[in-house]
């Protein structure tokens, strides 16, 4: 039995910290994964710099209430799980996850916790499990899955890696100069075609 892993922001969903730098032009929250390997100290500067200008949690969450999944995602998605099992595997937050996920048609998501005061005050994260991804792809294939896994940040390559076969789609130049042997690809038809080819 085949599953198909992907990450969920660049993949499917805009970044959403992107956003959140956009709406309040804090330039220091455009640093994602596609920037910075470790995810750890990535949360721990964001939490700093949402206290330092007093955003909260809805301030966060009104930002993604506004947003969309990218153009052709739902389609691509669709399209899938009319083929095979999927599921996300992301570092974002149930606390961010649910307006998005309901564009999506509510797949199967793991994520993360974020610990907040009764502000609204975010004060830290918690994983689901250190490196939850590769894990996640590492249990699935003790239970005789074949796993392809795809993303497009540093936080997707350990489940890109452990999976039988991954794939890197609309990553940064800099991850694929220094991962020459992952696919690559632009485009949700040609990803989807070489899903489908990886079956035969």
């Amino acid at each position: 039995m085949e599953l198909v892993c992907l990450d969920l922001e660049g993949v499917l969903v805009p970044e959403i910290w992107l956003g959140v730098a956009e709406r309040t032009g804090i330039e220091a929250l455009k640093r994602t994964t596609r920037d910075e390997p470790d995810y750890s100290k990535l949360m721990s500067g964001r939490i700093e710099i949402l206290k330092s200008h007093n955003l909260t949690l809805r301030d966060i969450q009104e930002v993604i209430g506004s947003m969309k999944p990218l153009p052709g995602a739902l389609d691509f998605l669709d399209e899938l799980r009319r083929q095979t099992q999927v599921i996300i595997l992301s570092d974002t937050f149930h606390q961010f996850s649910s307006p998005l996920m309901s564009q999506l048609g509510r797949p199967t998501l793991f994520c993360n916790e974020l610990v907040v005061d009764k502000n609204g005050t975010i004060q830290d994260f918690r994983l689901r499990q250190p490196d939850g991804k590769r894990q996640a792809v590492v249990a699935f294939r003790t239970m005789g899955l074949r796993v392809t896994a795809a993303g497009d940040s540093y936080n997707d390559l350990s489940m890109i890696k452990e999976a039988h076969r991954g794939a890197f789609f609309r990553p940064p130049r800099s991850i694929v100069e220094e991962n020459p042997t992952i696919p690559v690809f632009e485009e949700y038809s040609s990803f989807l075609s070489y899903l489908k080819e990886e079956r035969r």
